[in-house]
């Protein structure tokens, strides 16, 4: 794929998860998401539904940003934001439960938000790479959790938050999981993606999805046409 603005444009996820965001605020995320020609909009789960959003995706948050909600909570949060107009839910892992090495848990919590939402909607599962590669478990943590991603039915895998202090997403972790799930699943790449330098390497390394809240920044700095 040539990398233009436009073919850019198509992998984002323009995204508004800040705690003082207000409905005015996300009326103007979907406005501009629109003007900006990108694939979705993600944001919080009790700003739904949305208005207005024509041909965008809408996606939302599940067990944001800490993932340590109960699996029950993830899956029901999940299958209201479905029944509110979602197409997307980004759910965020245990992390406590990956660093321990507990990969069934891990499991066991995305096939409880896929049951609950249904096989209508698209999962991405979160795994806040940059906490696992700091982790004892390292690499093996973030391979770990991609392959339980996939067996619970999740379509994407997912590096970060974009809120946890380790870190958002880095050019080795998006290798790792892209390397892991082989185009089987897509690969989000997500947290401190600012510029178009850093969106292009995150590309480069295999992500297919790219979330961002500066987007118009970053689709600056790729070219219009080739």
């Amino acid at each position: 794929m040539e990398l233009t603005r436009d073919a850019v444009a198509r992998l984002v996820d323009h995204t508004l998860l800040k705690p003082e965001a207000t409905d005015a605020d996300v009326r103007e995320l979907v406005a501009e998401a629109t003007e900006l020609g990108v694939l979705a909009v993600c944001v919080s789960p009790s700003m739904l539904p949305l208005r207005n959003t024509g041909d965008l995706v809408v996606a939302v948050v599940a067990g944001f940003p800490s993932g340590k909600h109960h699996s029950l909570i993830k899956g029901s949060e999940a299958r209201l934001a479905v029944q509110q107009g979602a197409a997307e839910v980004d759910m965020v892992i245990d992390v406590g439960a990956a660093v321990a090495g507990d990969w069934n848990a891990v499991l066991a919590d995305v096939i409880t938000v896929r049951e609950a939402m249904g096989d209508t909607a698209v999962l991405k599962v979160i795994i806040e790479s940059a906490a696992l590669l700091a982790s004892p478990q390292g690499e093996t943590a973030v391979v770990e959790c991609c392959r339980a991603a996939e067996r619970g039915g999740a379509n994407f895998v997912k590096t970060s938050t974009g809120f946890h202090p380790a870190g958002g997403a880095s050019v080795r972790a998006v290798e790792l999981m892209a390397e892991t799930v082989g185009g089987r699943l897509g690969v989000k790449a997500s947290g401190g993606i600012r510029d178009a330098d850093t969106a292009r390497a995150m590309i480069e390394a295999g992500a297919t999805r790219l979330g961002l809240s500066g987007t118009r920044a970053v689709l600056d700095g790729f070219p219009v046409s080739s």
